[in-house]
């Protein structure tokens, strides 16, 4: 599944749908697909988003290196620069005081 969240303010974020389901609930929302913010929630949303990330243990100490080696050998890309996007999108979002959307 893919997720794509869309405002007036921003260009289309197109997620994998795991990942922005991820977010959302980082967020404070339900999770569920297709939803939406209203322009006066997406401040506190944002917030929720921004403290999440800072202390959610699956984002790399050093935010630097976008991406990670696994034992595995291969190479992940971590939460925080997945979120950037979509961190950009609401904080546009904000500025522009219109409404956030999401849908498959």
């Amino acid at each position: 599944m893919i997720v794509t969240f869309k405002s007036r303010a921003h260009a289309d974020i197109l997620m994998f749908g795991d990942i922005a389901v991820s977010l959302l609930k980082l967020m404070g929302h339900s999770g569920t697909v297709p939803g939406a913010l209203q322009a006066g929630d997406i401040p506190e949303a944002l917030d929720h988003l921004k403290k999440a990330l800072a202390i959610n243990e699956t984002v790399v100490a050093d935010a630097s290196d976008p991406v990670e080696e696994e034992e595995s050998g291969e190479r992940t890309i971590n939460l925080l620069h997945r979120a950037l996007p979509l961190i950009e999108l609401l904080t546009a979002s904000v500025t522009a005081k219109c409404d956030v959307m999401w849908d498959q």
